[in-house]
């Protein structure tokens, strides 16, 4: 089965720089998504859902339009409590950040601007760890 890390953030930049860094490390392994706010998120979720795509990863900034990184994260959970989720902020609440935790079993939250390195080895593990 095909499987596939979405990355969600506003700036393009910053989605093309996770989509690069990630496809360089792990390769042709997965499908790499992207989406510049949860609407799209939602739509490229369904469509991989329906394609049969396993989304083994989501990769959400927290500061959005419309709704933040943890709330997003937290209706992936409910929806979809296999998928590993990580926040990317450069200004998240340490209350967010909790929250994510508690209820959408975040993964681990990364702090912009990242380290490739960091980045990397936190997606590899948890990558490994996937049943």
């Amino acid at each position: 089965m095909r499987q596939a890390i979405l990355c969600v953030d506003d700036e393009p930049i910053v989605l093309d720089s996770l989509r690069t860094q990630l496809k360089g490390h792990f390769g042709p392994r997965f499908t790499y998504e992207i989406a510049e706010n949860a609407d799209d998120a939602w739509e490229v979720i369904d469509e991989l859902v329906a394609d049969g795509v396993d989304i083994l990863l989501i990769v959400s900034d927290w500061l959005m339009p419309g709704i933040k990184g943890d709330e997003f994260l937290i209706t992936v959970h409910r929806r979809h409590p296999r998928i590993i989720t990580f926040m990317l902020t450069g200004q998240a609440h340490d209350d967010a950040i909790r929250n994510a935790r508690e209820h959408a079993a975040l993964r681990a939250c990364i702090h912009k601007p990242w380290r490739e390195e960091e980045l990397i080895a936190m997606i590899q593990t948890a990558v490994e760890d996937a049943p």
